[in-house]
């Protein structure tokens, strides 16, 4: 007598359980992008909550003397010789961070007088950006910063 016992899985059944695997891991690999790109706009949020309470620690301090330094000349740039922005390191450092996180090749927005400030990095995963300023203000806002010492209003 004749048996045909086939051994194995035939070609639609290795077929269907590729496709399976493939669709799973494209939904994993998708949702590892979002939280990606959500663990990069914390890393903004701390860095630049790093900048408002080192900015004050600066100003009240015998280096900033109760200033935060004026950048009025370039307004926007955090890199003017003359700010708090590049004399203190942990400031410096914290702005390097933010740039690298917010991944968009967009330099993060710095503004000072002698008596207020402002700092601004746009969001990784968002058309938004996130501000601190002297205030203890801090917000999310499609509004640039410009040449202002205060965060725009959130939105």
């Amino acid at each position: 007598m004749y048996k045909n016992s086939s051994r194995g899985f035939t070609l639609i059944e290795l077929l269907v359980v590729i496709a399976i695997i493939g669709i799973l891991s494209a939904v994993v690999l998708a949702s590892l992008n979002t939280a990606r790109s959500k663990g990069n706009d914390a890393a903004i949020q701390s860095d630049l909550s790093t900048i408002q309470t080192q900015a004050e620690i600066y100003y009240g301090g015998s280096v900033g003397n109760n200033s935060y330094g004026n950048n009025a000349s370039a307004t926007g740039s955090c890199t003017v010789a003359t700010t708090m922005f590049t004399t203190d390191t942990t400031i410096k450092k914290a702005i390097e961070a933010a740039e690298i996180a917010n991944g968009s090749g967009t330099t993060v927005v710095c503004n000072s007088s002698a008596t207020a400030y402002a700092v601004a990095s746009p969001l990784s995963s968002e058309t938004r950006s996130w501000c601190v300023d002297s205030t203890g203000g801090s917000s999310k806002s499609t509004t640039p910063l410009g040449t202002a010492t205060v965060c725009p209003a959130s939105n």
